[in-house]
């Protein structure tokens, strides 16, 4: 089965859940917040939902800061890696448009 994009990206886990799944305390989720790494849905009443996306952020977030690297270099990579994948993107559709050109006329002289 082909994962859902949207479902991804849809804030569906309360933090004490996304603190139990990424085996963070929830105020480390609140600081990653609070410093700009993360940024989950809000409730009309203001309740944070994470995502599956969101989820998969804090997991690079604990590898690197395993990695000795610190929250302001954590942003920066993430920053870094997210305008990667959407050139890579851009990329790919560009690839595709190309491709699905038909062959220029033979050059005659």
């Amino acid at each position: 089965m082909t994962p859902d994009p949207l479902r991804a990206r849809r804030g569906v886990y309360g933090i004490s859940v996304a603190a139990e799944l990424s085996g963070l305390d929830p105020q480390t989720l609140r600081l990653y917040e609070r410093r700009g790494l993360l940024h989950p849905e809000r409730t009309a009443g203001g309740t944070r939902r994470y995502s599956d996306n969101d989820l998969e952020t804090v997991q690079r977030i604990v590898e690197l800061v395993g990695s000795g690297i610190n929250i302001a270099g954590i942003a920066r990579i993430l920053e870094l890696e997210a305008n990667n994948a959407a050139l890579r993107e851009d990329n790919d559709r560009l690839r595709s448009t190309l491709d699905s050109r038909p062959p220029p006329p033979p050059h005659t002289s």
